[in-house]
């Protein structure tokens, strides 16, 4: 057993904390205390976010977010339980790397510094927030791109109902520090008893990336485990059929 009674929820890019609230509400009926801070500039209703774009908001990067959380973490009277999706699962990582957390589940996680995807699918997905031609200015996701990069497998009129509903704009800062020292991670240290969760038709964290970023810990002391979910896009915590991938990770976490 974990020995904890708390989890805390890590969002991705693009998103904020309103988007875990139905693992949230699981969550609860499990018996866990939850909280799912959004990232810094991130909270708010998305559309009214979409509308007013906070211009601080370009000078955001991936070390700053994990001071975010770290910040809140030590606020805590316990070690909780991390769940992270997308970049936030390498928060989550970069957090376990730190000794932070009880254990921690990484969703389609983003690639920490040398893990590299070839797929033509993930380099079409992350080029617009990556551009160097672009400067510091925030960027703004589209319904269109969030079909193809987030939510392929739906229609296009379910894609863009959850773009309304959970889309904010975002730092283009913050994948680009993913590569430096800021999104680097010790593979071989101990941790935590981990799980590695990755869906087959995600564009944005390609399945074969996931599981050569979970496999990087091989060498390492402590548990880890791996969970693929078929016909799951890079939207696998929010689209239909998210109550399986949540309950595997609730069942997980009961089972350490």
């Amino acid at each position: 057993m974990i020995g904890s009674t708390v989890v805390v929820f890590v969002h991705g890019m693009y998103m904020n904390g309103s988007s875990w609230q139905p693992w949230g509400q699981m969550a609860g009926e499990r018996g866990y205390r939850t909280h799912s801070p959004s990232w810094p500039f991130h909270s708010g209703e998305p559309a009214e976010l979409r509308r007013h774009v906070d211009p601080a908001l370009g000078r955001l990067t991936f070390g700053k977010v994990v001071e975010h959380y770290e910040s809140i973490l030590a606020t805590l009277p316990e070690q909780p339980a991390l769940i992270g999706h997308s970049v936030g699962g390498l928060v989550v990582q970069k957090l376990v790397n730190e000794g932070y957390g009880a254990a921690g589940v990484v969703v389609s996680p983003a690639p920490p510094r040398g893990i590299l995807s070839f797929d033509p699918h993930f380099f079409r997905a992350n080029f617009p927030h990556l551009n160097p031609l672009a400067g510091n200015r925030p960027i703004a996701m589209t319904p269109g791109r969030f079909h193809y990069t987030f939510a392929n497998t739906l229609s296009r009129q379910d894609s863009d109902d959850l773009f309304e509903r959970y889309a904010v704009p975002e730092s283009r800062n913050v994948p680009r520090s993913t590569v430096t020292g800021q999104g680097a991670i010790d593979f071989g240290r101990a941790h935590v008893p981990m799980l590695f969760v990755g869906g087959d038709e995600d564009h944005l964290t390609p399945l074969p990336m996931v599981r050569r970023n979970a496999r990087a810990y091989r060498r390492s002391p402590g548990r880890l485990d791996f969970a693929e979910f078929l016909g799951r896009s890079h939207f696998i915590c929010n689209q239909p059929g998210w109550e399986a991938v949540a309950e595997h990770a609730f069942d997980w976490l009961a089972s350490l």
